[in-house]
């Protein structure tokens, strides 16, 4: 397959143009206004951020795009599919006064936001895939109700996927409560008992009562556990693991073929911004030192192209002291470091099998 374009832009601002102004340039030159939005709905499929999260994208971006598309008489709106951990996003109700706590509503952003999987998560389209494990995607309905597609992502590493970028985001991030079971259900973690003290944060976090205590010690019932990870990362003495297996490839590999539901058949098109890169994912209500500087703005139709183009970019930047990534050995893979039981470059391998894009890209400045 041909290199995909991938557009890039720095985030260093000038008294003639701003951050979000650049953003707009960004958009503009990699191609965006092409798509044609007049009387079409546009879904910006977008991560609200978990209160108490701080490294979210700022609602102001998403007015950028709000703007360009209504310009060209698009009817845009903002959304995401509910959680499937325990947070303040895991229905409709709660998941709209998270997104409104962050800055996003429709006096700031210029749109409606709409929870894609609707009030309990399960309001859903069967997408047919055929996929390697996923026959029928679950998809939020109003996302695939949507003419277009336009994704904002913040890049970030994540502990489950390695990276958290545009695939990510569609695909994980589009599917219906059902959906992310179906794609975290190969992955079941387990206790140390040894290393468990007790503090009962993994039970807090668990959102289908998987986890008990037996003699003082967290055990997991795996007939109840969905594989979501939230034990894993609650844990403050890392007494809970994930299973040595190939279930991470496996979750990253659904991911691709879950994206494929989402995107084929429609225009799409894809920014993500590297930018407060934390160490984990924004659904956690805590984020961290970045592990890298802030890079900058990149853009592309492809999002395979743009992840691994996001990737690359955050490998060759200095690591920022104090950070997570500073407290771990690293052989060149900065995502590979902080998260060794996955490898994201498995759902960038699938993704280009699937003919989802290119993992070569051009990459232009402007």
């Amino acid at each position: 397959m041909a290199p995909s374009k991938v557009y890039f832009t720095d985030l260093h601002a000038t008294f003639e143009e701003n951050l979000l102004q650049k953003l707009a340039r960004l958009a503009r030159t990699a191609g965006m206004e092409t798509l044609d939005f007049k009387n079409r709905y546009a879904a910006i499929k977008i991560h609200f951020g978990e209160p108490g999260n701080l490294a979210y994208l700022r609602p102001n971006y998403a007015r950028v795009l709000v703007d360009m598309i209504k310009k060209q008489g698009g009817r845009p709106f903002l959304t995401d599919c509910n959680t499937l951990y325990v947070g303040r996003r895991k229905n409709a109700l709660d998941h709209l006064d998270a997104a409104y706590e962050n800055g996003y509503n429709p006096f700031v952003t210029g749109c409606q936001i709409l929870i894609g999987d609707g009030l309990k998560g399960t309001d859903e389209v069967w997408v047919p895939v055929n996929g390697e494990y996923v026959r029928e995607a679950k998809i939020g309905r109003a996302v695939m109700d949507a003419d277009i597609l336009i994704t904002l992502n913040h890049f970030k590493a994540h502990e489950a996927t390695g990276i958290g970028g545009a695939l990510k985001n569609i695909g994980m991030g589009c599917g219906s409560r059902a959906g992310k079971m179906e794609m975290h259900s190969s992955g079941k973690p387990a206790v140390d008992r040894e290393a468990c003290v007790s503090c009962g944060a993994c039970r807090k976090n668990c959102a289908h009562g998987a986890i008990s205590f037996v003699e003082k010690k967290a055990q997991i019932d795996h007939e109840k556990c969905v594989g979501c990870g939230r034990c894993v990362g609650a844990c403050p003495e890392d007494a809970v693991q994930p299973a040595n297996d190939e279930a991470n490839d496996i979750l990253n590999k659904k991911i691709a073929e879950y994206t494929l539901a989402v995107v084929q058949g429609r225009p799409h098109f894809h920014i993500s911004l590297v930018a407060s890169v934390s160490p984990y994912c924004d659904c956690h209500a805590e984020n961290d030192i970045p592990i890298v500087p802030d890079v900058g703005m990149f853009a592309s139709f492809d999002p395979v192209a743009l992840d691994v183009a996001c990737a690359d970019a955050v490998n060759r930047q200095p690591i920022c002291e104090g950070s997570a990534l500073s407290q771990v050995e690293h052989c060149g893979d900065y995502f590979t470091a902080l998260h060794p039981s996955t490898n994201w470059r498995t759902t960038i391998e699938h993704a280009v099998r699937l003919g989802l894009g290119s993992d070569q890209y051009e990459l232009i400045a402007i």
